[in-house]
């Protein structure tokens, strides 16, 4: 616990550098997004129809047909939800699973 505490009041600390100005005494970690995402080629290495490739990772049949197709892009959050399921498709689909909530 006490460790979490340091590394609280450390991350804290480069905050506030950040926040006044400072050029020492923090990190910046950015995440790098692709731009393109060819979902028709990820889709395909799972060997997933369309309707399957939207079930199970929470897409909608004609998000998938619309950027398949080239009349829409997807945009930063699903480029880079697209490329972890094209890294480890069987951890994003567990990791999915367990959001899920019975009705």
């Amino acid at each position: 616990m006490v460790n979490i505490k340091k590394r609280h009041e450390a991350a804290l600390k480069e905050v506030l550098a950040y926040k006044s100005g400072a050029r020492e005494g923090y990190r910046v970690t950015t995440l790098s997004v692709p731009q393109a995402v060819d979902v028709k080629v990820i889709r395909s290495k799972l060997n997933l129809s369309q309707e399957l490739f939207a079930e199970r990772f929470g897409f909608s049949v004609s998000t998938i047909r619309n950027w398949e197709q080239g009349h829409r892009q997807p945009e930063g959050p699903a480029r880079l939800l697209l490329k972890m399921i094209e890294r480890n498709p069987k951890y994003v689909e567990k990791e999915i699973q367990g959001l899920l909530v019975a009705h």
